[in-house]
């Protein structure tokens, strides 16, 4: 089993701790062998659009959970506690119901709009807005002449 120590890390940077903790979270979760629990997909439907799909099988819309805090979507189903005697007996038992959690860290500017069950799969889809002020915005150049050249992208114009 390996062992990083991002310690050096932390020390020698400032504002990164965000990086640093996703790291260590991520390396602690492979390790500790998570589960893969219920099996789900991870789509891009647009430019800036995106869809998680999770195998909700056997929990009802009522016994599922998705959140957005953090910067994280944590996504999950629990089963009502059962009365004793209502347990079912089960020769064969395939579909686990069993209680689950999932974790899933956002990247900036991206939030959840939507979330549908269908056919036993729980949707949830996730858009990025870029702020305005993040944008790219054009700013104009003035020569020495009087003449302007506004810069776009990479397009340039002359602007009299």
């Amino acid at each position: 089993m390996r062992t990083f120590d991002f310690s050096p890390l932390y020390r020698s940077t400032v504002g990164f701790d965000r990086l640093a903790s996703m790291l260590d979270n991520v390396m602690t979760a492979e390790q500790s062998g998570a589960p893969g629990y219920p099996p789900y997909n991870i789509e891009k439907t647009g430019e800036t659009s995106y869809r998680i799909t999770v195998a909700a099988a056997g929990f009802a819309e009522d016994e599922l959970s998705v959140e957005s805090r953090d910067g994280q979507l944590v996504i999950s189903g629990r089963k009502p506690e059962g009365e004793e005697g209502e347990a079912p007996v089960y020769l064969h038992r395939g579909i686990a119901a069993r209680a689950f959690e999932k974790r899933f860290q956002l990247a900036d500017h991206v939030r959840p709009v939507a979330a549908k069950t269908e056919n036993g799969l729980l949707h949830v889809d996730l858009v990025r807005e870029v702020p305005e002020a993040l944008r790219p915005r054009r700013i104009e150049i003035q020569s020495a002449n009087g003449t302007r050249k506004a810069i776009e992208g990479e397009a340039e114009k002359t602007v009299n």
